[in-house]
């Protein structure tokens, strides 16, 4: 197995590790009040949009020549620390 097949394997694996972290914060935020619901809903429809957003950024790593892959690198785990980011301030949220 390829250098890239092996990281691109491990990121779809991550990525959805964090699809069920937001699922489960989608629950969190549909058990909140109406008005801490909303704002909780608003914030993983964007979390969600960034998780969409790196599975078209992981695609694109897929599909590079062997030697353009790498430089798609750098900005897909760019934005996977982004979106682990955004859910665990949103997880620390969310349980106050």
């Amino acid at each position: 197995m390829s250098k890239k097949e092996e990281y691109t394997n491990w990121m779809q694996s991550k990525l959805d590790e964090l699809s069920a972290e937001i699922d489960k914060l989608k629950a969190k935020a549909n058990q909140s009040e109406a008005e801490a619901q909303i704002k909780y809903l608003e914030e993983v429809e964007a979390l969600r949009a960034k998780k969409e957003s790196m599975q078209a950024k992981l695609k694109e790593v897929q599909t590079a020549s062997e030697g353009a892959w790498e430089d798609l690198k750098t900005g897909l785990d760019k934005s996977w620390d982004d979106l682990k980011a955004g859910i665990q301030s949103a997880t620390s949220r969310f349980k106050n």
